[in-house]
């Protein structure tokens, strides 16, 4: 048992566990462990949700890659080596996989079997632990927080007896001063002094005595005290002893460095890298990013004049009826200089030397409309053609 305390600091007493009421510290314990166990299982359910999305994610990245490989120009011991990390994949994701299923069905129901099994409720009150706790520690400090506060009133009395003593003391040297004040009410203020005085001895003794009292309570109040304190720590050694099993399982489940099939996964897959050909692979780069490599020679290219189109790149539709425009009678015949393909519906496109018929002049754009044989017609760029002479 420790010793009684000897007075610390008044900060110190607000929250030491010795002064009333302070003990409800210890006693919230139990409904905080109770919501630790909610909050470790709300925990591992996320991670198992992370281990869920995790595999998922392997086996997405797997799938994907897979197709791609097919479509490289990879071969032999190069390729094997690289569809090896899918398959390995594949087996990780399954791993982790069983490893979200154990953070599930293991671990979080057995702690919740725990929790439901060791906090019990009581009608009315929470947690038959805490209640009880309450109880108990309230019933060795009752006498305690009585003698405590008859301590602090006799403190307090005393204190104003000094003060009131103090100032009485004060009055009568002013006065022993005053040549002018009288016999009587010098004699008066005197008493009033001495009667200060003495009701000052009897607050310190009153205030002593309480101090006594409260003093010589203490062993007993600690001992009962701490009595009921071990009762909550045996409580919550018990606690803190399953959740380091549980932590353990875990931890047995999280941890795969130890795990046999992990390490077959990249045995086989460290088998697979070891079996490259580096003369193979050398010869495919040289095929594909060496002197093996076809290349397009440098040739005369023609020259296209630049089609003038409104920014952003879209011309504005010229629709019959909705704009005044030249229409010709019967058209003009062009020849066609250069080579053109539509990049929209309402655009001819030609060859070059492919003769048609303009049938409305160039609009402020630089195209112009035109009419090809068989009846197509559409939108082409003035500065591409040349009037048939």
């Amino acid at each position: 048992m420790a010793d009684p305390p000897t007075g610390p600091p008044e900060d110190i007493n607000k929250i030491s566990f010795w002064m009333p009421g302070n003990y409800m510290r210890t006693v919230q314990r139990t409904p905080e462990s109770y919501q630790a166990c909610k909050d470790i299982m709300a925990c591992m359910k996320d991670r198992a949700h992370v281990e869920r999305q995790y595999a998922r994610q392997l086996t997405e990245w797997s799938n994907k890659w897979k197709a791609i490989t097919e479509t490289r120009p990879l071969y032999g011991s190069l390729l094997r080596a690289w569809q090896c990390f899918f398959s390995s994949t594949e087996r990780l994701s399954a791993l982790h996989t069983s490893v979200s299923q154990s953070l599930v069905s293991e671990d979080e129901e057995r702690i919740r079997s725990w929790q439901k099994e060791t906090f019990q409720r009581k009608m009315f009150c929470g947690f038959r632990e805490s209640h009880d706790l309450a109880t108990a520690f309230s019933r060795a400090q009752k006498p305690w927080e009585k003698r405590l506060k008859k301590l602090g009133k006799a403190h307090t009395a005393y204190h104003k007896s000094c003060q009131k003593e103090q100032s009485a003391q004060e009055k009568e040297n002013q006065a022993k001063h005053n040549a002018k004040l009288s016999e009587s009410k010098l004699s008066k203020i005197q008493q009033a002094r001495e009667k200060a005085t003495q009701e000052r001895s009897k607050a310190r003794d009153r205030y002593e005595k309480a101090l006594e009292e409260a003093t010589g309570f203490a062993p007993r109040y600690m001992e009962e005290m701490e009595s009921v304190f071990d009762q909550s720590q045996e409580e919550e050694r018990k606690r803190i002893s399953f959740l380091k099993q549980a932590f353990l399982s875990i931890h047995r489940h999280l941890d795969i460095t130890n795990n046999e099939s992990i390490k077959a996964v990249y045995s086989e897959l460290h088998h697979t890298i070891m079996s490259i050909s580096e003369p193979d692979d050398l010869r495919w780069w040289k095929n594909n990013h060496g002197p093996g490599m076809p290349t397009d020679w440098p040739k005369l290219e023609e020259w296209n004049p630049p089609i003038k189109k409104q920014k952003p790149g879209k011309k504005p539709k010229i629709h019959r009826g909705t704009e005044e425009k030249v229409v010709m009678i019967g058209g003009v015949r062009v020849r066609a200089m250069y080579n053109y393909t539509g990049e929209e519906p309402d655009e001819l496109s030609f060859k070059a030397g492919e003769e048609f018929l303009k049938v409305e002049e160039e609009d402020d754009q630089g195209w112009c409309w035109g009419v090809k044989e068989g009846g197509v017609q559409g939108f082409y760029p003035a500065n591409y053609v040349l009037p048939v002479k």
